[in-house]
């Protein structure tokens, strides 16, 4: 883990939630950076880990700045970060995954532009790679139906060539800003919230078990006129996938009901008949087909043909 802030002498008026669930070492290079970030609280709330993250987290930091809350099995993410939310008294609470680490100035940078302005309701900042490379998914549109088949199909490669028709939701192979920018969707991996906001908007829908979940949040603060900023400057490393690599068949399920939910949700009413009954078929043949590779990938793996 790279150098990071020394903390100075009054901590930020900023707790840091983070859900865990079976992150393992992952969750205490979290919570060190979360630390070092001179953060006024690291919340872990926990979902049933079985893996021994939380024992091997309390060796390491027997701290006063460290709660943990206890779920008795995994509720889903979005209940997590509620349960995170309601422990919390700090104006400003970031909410970030366990397989992430803060750059040595991340959490300030993020502060300092989630305070410039008033209007301003949620920050997030350059989620990358372990390698560097810029994350999918940091700074995003919101995946429309349309949107969403033009990537899934490939065609939103065109847009190259016809920017208005084809344009791909996902951001992150455009040019990076030079400067914070106004976003229409951020990660719920590394997501800083104001608590007005929050008052303002409401608490994170539970309805959600994993996925998209983020993107309703996004979606709500924008119909109450909150801005979303992405912060070019603001470097956090993100293991991405990390806790849910050995179940995808159950990660993807949620990833395409939660999907299915923010359409019904923000889109429904623009799919009238049919074209709903389409919208519906194609999200799930989408999960057939991500379902149908990794079920010929585990069989690979079970032959010692292919890699786990």
């Amino acid at each position: 883990m790279e150098a990071l802030l020394t903390p100075t002498a009054s901590p930020l008026d900023c707790d840091v939630i983070i859900v865990n669930y079976n992150a393992g070492k992952l969750l205490t290079d979290c919570v060190s950076s979360v630390l070092l970030a001179n953060a006024a609280r690291a919340i872990v709330v926990d979902n049933g880990s079985t893996d021994g993250s939380l024992e091997y987290l309390a060796s390491v930091f027997p701290s006063d700045k460290l709660t943990v809350l206890l779920n008795n099995s995994n509720l889903g993410f979005a209940f997590a970060c509620n349960v995170g939310t309601r422990a919390s008294s700090a104006n400003r609470l970031l909410f970030l995954n366990p397989d992430s680490v803060l750059s040595d100035s991340g959490l300030l940078r993020m502060l300092e532009v989630l305070d410039s302005s008033p209007t301003i309701g949620m920050v997030g900042g350059f989620l990358c790679n372990p390698d560097g490379s810029e994350q999918a998914g940091g700074r995003r549109s919101f995946p429309t139906p349309q949107r969403a088949f033009l990537r899934a199909f490939g065609l939103s490669r065109l847009a190259r060539f016809f920017p208005e028709t084809f344009s791909d939701f996902l951001q992150h192979a455009e040019p990076l800003p030079g400067q914070p920018a106004a976003v229409e969707a951020i990660s719920g991996a590394c997501m800083l919230v104001k608590r007005a906001a929050i008052n303002d908007v409401g608490l994170w829908d539970e309805g959600y078990f994993l996925h998209c979940e983020d993107l309703d949040w996004c979606m709500r603060f924008a119909q109450r006129g909150w801005k979303v900023m992405f912060v070019p400057d603001a470097k956090v490393v993100h293991v991405r996938g990390a806790c849910g690599r050995n179940r995808p068949l159950f990660v993807e399920w949620h990833k395409h009901h939660g999907m299915l939910r923010f359409y019904r949700k923000f889109y429904h009413h623009q799919y009238p008949g049919l074209l709903w009954g389409l919208v519906v078929a194609g999200v799930w043949m989408r999960f057939i087909m991500v379902a149908s590779y990794h079920g010929i990938r585990y069989a690979l793996v079970r032959m010692g043909i292919g890699r786990g």
